[in-house]
């Protein structure tokens, strides 16, 4: 099941697509500054957000209400496991105990 859930995600369409034909996204660089807008536009201080922090807020907050590291660790697209609990900033033993409440 964990296989065939990678390749659905492997599949899904970009949410930025590019109006260039020759790339299907937008550049890290247009992503920043939609952000930027974003934040601008609900009056915060764009210095104080950005795209990384977006990025690891959603896997924080997934990983605090699922406790399913591997689920975080492909939506991250990291290869290894301890690089996942490292940018959660858990520790391994809290990665442990976590996966013993979990119902599979």
């Amino acid at each position: 099941m964990l296989a065939s859930l990678e390749v659905n995600w492997l599949k899904l369409d970009f949410i930025f697509k590019s109006r260039l034909h020759d790339s299907p996204h937008i550049t890290t660089r247009t992503y920043a500054r939609i952000v930027e807008g974003w934040v601008e536009s609900i009056g915060l201080d764009p210095s104080d957000y950005g795209t990384h922090s977006l990025r690891r807020t959603k896997a924080s907050l997934l990983y605090k209400m699922r406790h399913n590291l591997r689920e975080i660790q492909i939506l991250l697209g990291h290869k290894k496991i301890e690089s996942t609990v490292h940018y959660l900033g858990i520790t391994v033993e809290d990665a442990l105990e976590s996966s013993e409440h979990l119902d599979l």
